[in-house]
């Protein structure tokens, strides 16, 4: 069991008490408006299932968001492997889905830096990314905050989106290994 701590977010491993909001936020409208198509409750278990599953059998993944004493499941965040053919794949993600609840207060920025510290510390990742669509300007707004670049040369038409659908453009930002001694974004 890996928990990751910041000043006021836990990262940890999932609980049955997870399934319930986390299938309310994958029906909301706005927390998928920037995916396909919002999940059922059928999908959301399914999907909080292969979490679970990543998360038991590497250590690390996506992990539930809890905000102690305020919050106890406010989404995910976390590592995942990009697999889909891309020409920066396969590649190590940083990424985060939130109940609108948790929206605006800081707590994917401070999440993804944990992440991103046991991405770089504990997995020995070279370089992690971060991509969304191109019209997600919240989850782009974390990305700059968490100090990831992006070149526009590298966006890119997400595979698994039908073309021709709105969602399909994808911006895509980087973050290479601090160098040795360096600080990361706190």
């Amino acid at each position: 069991m890996t928990e990751l701590r910041g000043g006021r977010v836990l990262l940890r491993d999932w609980r049955d008490s997870d399934l319930d909001p986390w299938a309310e936020m994958n029906a909301d409208p706005e927390v998928m408006e920037y995916f396909p198509a919002r999940l059922d409750r059928a999908e959301a278990d399914a999907m909080a299932e292969r979490i679970r599953t990543h998360l038991d059998e590497h250590r690390w993944g996506l992990w539930a968001l809890e905000v102690p004493g305020e919050i106890d499941f406010a989404g995910f965040v976390g590592l995942a492997e990009a697999t889909f053919e891309a020409h920066f794949t396969p590649a190590v993600e940083v990424g985060w889905r939130l109940a609108r609840p948790a929206w605006g207060h800081g707590y994917a920025s401070e999440a993804a830096r944990l992440a991103l510290g046991f991405a770089f510390d504990e997995l020995g990742c070279d370089e992690v990314v971060s991509f969304t669509a191109q019209g997600n300007l919240r989850s782009r707004a974390v990305m700059e905050r968490i100090e990831l670049s992006r070149d526009p040369a590298d966006d890119f038409d997400h595979p698994r989106v039908e073309p021709g659908s709105p969602l399909r453009r994808h911006v895509l930002y980087r973050t290479p290994r601090p160098a040795q001694g360096a600080s990361r974004p706190s």
